[in-house]
């Protein structure tokens, strides 16, 4: 899987993407990770990519142009065929698991437009991106933090990324449910013990507590989704 990212801060990926899972997944050549500095792509001595809005208002707009042709400049050098642009933008789509497995399992390139400051030109959106995701309703100061969100949730679901593939589909949301509790040494901390059916040795019994628990879990995020899945079932 190949991931382009446009950007005017590309130190803010360096850490996440050179540690941990996704550093593993570009060792191993399973992942392409490229950061690309939006100002490469300015025609002024000041490498200027942002202009004031028109019609008014405070802040700065990033100009079509440098985008436009920093996402042709990718798909020229490293074609794909099964290739999308992707908008971080507040109107966006919510992002959610089951949108990162589509996008693992569709695609061989992601290309990851980070905003700031006011946006991006609309004909940025209108006439080159693909789509545009959310990762919440709420502010942040770009787009790079959303993109790292989308390209971690997307990388740990290529295959061979992750060191078991089971990995992957027990995680929370990947089954429709969140996580049950996890314990480990030592059995009793600070007077707090690990519950008893853990250390039993019945594992029948062990998979009946976290099946419970992930189920009350995911009932008090989610009482939407235990709602429908209880509709569905008929119980």
């Amino acid at each position: 899987m190949q991931f382009d990212v446009l950007t005017l801060f590309p130190g803010i990926l360096a850490g996440a993407l050179n540690e941990s899972i996704v550093k593993r997944g570009r060792e191993k050549g399973l992942l392409q990770v490229r950061v690309h500095d939006l100002r490469d792509y300015a025609h002024d001595r000041h490498r200027q990519v942002d202009d004031t809005p028109y019609g008014g208002g405070g802040g700065m707009v990033l100009m079509p142009e440098p985008i436009f042709e920093a996402v042709e400049a990718i798909r020229k050098e490293h074609p794909a065929e099964r290739s999308r642009v992707i908008l971080m933008s507040p109107q966006g789509t919510p992002f959610t698991q089951q949108r990162a497995w589509s996008l693992s399992r569709d695609l061989d390139r992601m290309i990851l437009i980070c905003g700031r400051y006011e946006g991006v030109d609309e004909r940025v959106r209108e006439f080159l991106c693909d789509e545009e995701i959310s990762i919440g309703d709420y502010v942040l100061t770009g787009g790079e933090l959303p993109a790292l969100v989308i390209l971690d949730a997307v990388a740990r679901l290529v295959p061979g990324v992750l060191g078991s593939p089971a990995s992957a589909l027990e995680d929370s949301f990947s089954t429709g449910a969140l996580d049950y509790p996890q314990y480990t040494r030592p059995p009793v901390f600070r007077g707090h013990a690990v519950p008893e059916v853990l250390l039993s040795g019945n594992h029948a019994e062990i998979a009946r507590w976290r099946d419970r628990q992930a189920l009350e879990a995911t009932e008090r995020k989610r009482p939407d989704l235990i709602r429908t899945m209880r509709s569905e079932s008929g119980s």
